[in-house]
């Protein structure tokens, strides 16, 4: 039975930081849920020596290991020829395979296809090949020595349909008759203690396992259950829905819903539509809005009003507010969101303006400093947080404050204590 893994990652563009390692994070997470424990996950350049020592290397110490990168067509791909010589064998042409790149390219314009491309069919005699749907390098899987071998391509958006597709059926398989479940919940407006303290008790630790990830801005929790399929289905589902009710109305989603869509969601059920005014954000609320596909139904448009002048002339901020109170005062946002919702004519408008960093700060207005307003039919509301981190922490603290900000006024539930996000 397969129980550990080693996640082997590889590329010279990895190894020099110039992009980040996502794939072991998505994969490690998917075999979680499957009950299966990674050991190690190894990140290795495109050097033939270095390969074959971290091939060697995960398959002493786990059970199965999974490979991502390195199959592409060019020079620097070695992964192939590391496991054929790791697993001593040689290398065939997988026709299917072959035949598929033929007609990919040609439907694409390109034919004859390039010649170096049926490197990506060559695999190790005796593997199982993966397909590919969503490119031209097959993944694979064999064994050697009692333990487990899988290559999958680097690009996440290829790697990930062939994962789901095809590798976590097999584990699921391998793995016998008991499942892992799990059920993710996402919060926001509550610090990581006092979720913790909030959650206590929910979950007997002999019926499920709660687990924290704090990725800014949000934090998430997790339940997890072990057991036969339809026990673990059934405990799933009512300990899912006592950890919901306790998490209240911290909790915005659940799965991988981002703050972006669930606002847009509460906007949507309720037959509301948005206006922006952004100073400090720059348009980063907007931007986020607009991900979500559908936002047009209820998301109207924004002014990213940065100078006085621009907060003046397209918005309507009067002088005297501004020589009064400052850009940076509750009273110009206020009067952002006014210009806002007049300007677009929508059901409600949001504001932001603050200090971002890292310079700009006063004692009475220290960087952080961002003051929101939100502009309804039942007049405007405000409020001063102080956020704190670097520029670009502030902006995203400061986006996510005002998406649930909005959510929370849609879906009638009580603004968030400002004192929350100051710093500890």
């Amino acid at each position: 039975m397969i129980r550990r893994a080693a996640i082997l990652s590889t590329g010279d563009e990895l190894v020099t930081g110039r992009i980040a390692d996502t794939n072991a994070q998505w994969i490690a997470d998917r075999l979680f849920e499957v009950g299966i424990e990674v050991v190690c996950v190894l990140v290795v350049g495109d050097f033939p020596d270095r390969l074959e020592w971290a091939w060697r290397q995960a398959l002493e110490r786990a059970d199965l290991v999974i490979s991502t990168g390195g199959i592409g067509p060019t020079a620097d791909d070695l992964t192939t020829e590391t496991v054929a010589r790791v697993l001593g064998v040689g290398l065939a042409l997988d026709e299917p395979s072959a035949a598929a790149m033929r007609q990919f390219f040609a439907t694409r314009g390109v034919d004859p296809m390039p010649a170096n491309n049926l490197k990506q069919a060559m695999v190790p005699c005796g593997a199982v090949v993966l397909p590919n749907r969503l490119g031209t390098a097959p993944g694979y899987r064999a064994t050697y020595d009692g333990r487990h071998l899988v290559v999958l391509p680097g690009v996440p958006r290829e790697m990930k349909p062939m994962f789901e597709g095809s590798v976590l059926p097999w584990l699921r398989e391998q793995r016998g008759g008991e499942v892992y479940l799990a059920r993710t919940f996402q919060t926001f407006g509550i610090s990581e203690s006092a979720l913790d303290e909030l959650v206590a008790g929910v979950v007997d630790p002999q019926a499920g396992r709660l687990s924290f990830r704090a990725s800014f801005p949000e934090i998430s929790v997790r339940l997890v259950v072990h057991g036969p399929p339809e026990e673990a289905d059934a405990r799933l589902a009512v300990l899912g829905e006592r950890l919901h009710a306790r998490l209240g109305e911290y909790c915005y989603g659940e799965g991988a819903l981002t703050m972006e869509e669930a606002t847009g969601r509460a906007l949507r059920e309720h037959g509301l539509t948005l206006a922006l005014a952004e100073s400090c954000t720059g348009g980063l609320i907007a931007h986020r809005v607009t991900n979500v596909p559908g936002s047009s139904a209820y998301f109207l448009g924004s002014i990213a009003a940065y100078a006085n002048a621009a907060k003046q002339a397209l918005l309507g901020v009067p002088a005297d507010v501004l020589a009064t109170h400052g850009a940076v005062s509750e009273a110009t946002a206020c009067a952002m969101a006014l210009g806002a919702r007049r300007a677009f004519d929508s059901t409600l408008a949001l504001a932001t303006t603050g200090i971002a960093g890292p310079t700009g700060g006063t004692p009475d207005k220290p960087v952080g400093t961002v003051c929101f307003a939100l502009a309804s039919a039942d007049g405007v509301r405000s409020v001063t947080y102080r956020l704190w981190g670097t520029r670009e922490w502030v902006k995203l603290l400061a986006s996510q404050v005002a998406l649930d900000m909005i959510r929370r006024y849609a879906l009638g539930l009580p603004p968030h204590d400002p004192a929350l996000f100051r710093r500890r």
